[in-house]
């Protein structure tokens, strides 16, 4: 029997200046910041990344180099396959970015990387080989 990947990661199909794949949240940032979600695309955004800042830790919170590319080069998070009261949430995200032509992809794995933050939820990890 096989076992279910342990981290779950939704991500752009398209690499960032930085070498890595932005997340899902960074991805609908940019679309909010740039001025191109609608106003029902918009209060969704606002109320869902709301509801992600209340209910789950920003691993920049705890240890502000986490995401430092000197320090971390490509880190990301992941969420543990276990929060699934976290990735449920994910598909208004990947509607809104549809919706815009932003491509994006779940992966699973059972080895993210170097771990460089955990809590009960996520970690961020960096790849082995950068």
């Amino acid at each position: 029997m096989t076992r279910p990947p342990l981290y779950v990661r939704f991500q752009g199909t398209t690499r960032s200046p930085r070498g890595h794949y932005p997340g899902v949240f960074a991805l609908a940032n940019t679309l909010a910041r740039e001025g191109r979600l609608s106003r029902d695309e918009y209060r969704f955004w606002r109320a869902a990344n709301d509801w992600y800042d209340t209910n789950y830790p920003n691993p920049s919170d705890t240890d502000p180099t986490v995401y430092d590319p000197d320090v971390n080069p490509g880190a990301v998070a992941w969420f543990k396959s276990t929060a699934h009261h976290l990735i449920s949430r994910v598909d208004g995200y990947l509607t809104v970015l549809a919706g815009h032509g932003v491509g994006c992809e779940r992966v699973e794995t059972g080895d993210p990387g170097r771990i460089v933050y955990e809590d009960d939820v996520q970690v961020v990890a960096a790849p082995r080989a950068w």
